[in-house]
């Protein structure tokens, strides 16, 4: 396939590569055109990851054709060139991987910025660019992590948590009578019995520790009450709600942040 010009208006197609799942979506202007999320898979080749994602794209309808720019943010280095060049035997398109060189519009205030995840800076230029500013942002996945951008516009800092299914599998491999269960909220916080009392801990439990973290955040950075909160990742549909915080919910903020650094980067 030849290489078409990454620069012709058009879709836009964003890769998030994580721990657990890549999330895949095409977006044009502002619309969100598919978002889907598939097992992260090192062993797989560069044609299955290919035909994996020409497979997502098409089955929502959308024409590998009409993609005029491909994007990746990764914390999977293994894996960045074989999804970089799987993308780019789809597309005919040589992916921008957001990193070291790469234009965010945001000034990272860290001790070594080059250490700091390339999904927490895109999730925090989404929610500073679509909330605005000073906001805090939570991602619910293999770790849950709690980060901040300050009123002035900078990433300064946050916290990496296990996450939910992490603990969970942790907890259940070190004691002899906890069973896995499913994440779902048992209707009351005390279980009465031992599968609602761990329900309870995965759901209400990180919860409370999102609720909690978040007032720390405030206190010690001295932000107002009113401070947005963001909130993303594959199980925050879950956790989320059961916070006490008002909390904006936003299932598509990576491929939002991904389209944003690619505007910024790509004229």
């Amino acid at each position: 396939m030849s290489e078409r010009r990454e620069n012709e208006r058009g879709t836009i197609l964003a890769i998030d590569i994580g721990n657990s799942t890549i999330v895949m979506g095409c977006i044009n202007d502002d619309a969100i055109l598919l978002e889907e999320r598939v097992a992260t898979r090192s062993d797989k080749t560069k044609i299955e990851h290919a035909m994996v994602i020409k497979s997502m794209i098409e089955l929502n309808g959308v024409s590998t054709d009409d993609i005029k720019g491909v994007i990746i943010s990764s914390v999977v280095p293994p894996l960045t060139n074989v999804i970089k060049a799987a993308a780019k035997m789809i597309t005919g398109i040589e992916p921008l991987v957001v990193g070291p060189g790469v234009k965010t519009g945001l000034p990272i205030l860290m001790d070594d910025p080059r250490t700091v995840g390339s999904d927490l800076i895109v999730a925090a230029v989404a929610a500073s660019h679509e909330y605005g500013k000073p906001a805090i942002i939570v991602d619910v996945g293999t770790a849950t992590t709690i980060t901040v951008v300050s009123e002035a516009g900078a990433y300064i800092g946050g916290v990496i948590m296990p996450g939910v299914q992490v603990s969970q599998e942790a907890l259940v491999s070190k004691t002899a009578q906890l069973l896995h269960v499913s994440l779902d909220a048992p209707p009351k916080v005390v279980g009465k019995n031992t599968i609602d009392a761990l329900r309870s801990g995965a759901i209400y439990g990180n919860a409370a520790c999102i609720d909690g973290m978040i007032a720390k955040f405030k206190k010690e950075l001295g932000l107002p009450d009113n401070t947005v909160v963001v909130a993303t990742g594959g199980l925050s549909g879950e956790i989320i709600p059961k916070c006490g915080e008002k909390i904006i919910a936003d299932k598509h903020l990576l491929i939002k942040g991904m389209k944003i650094i690619y505007d910024r980067n790509v004229s």
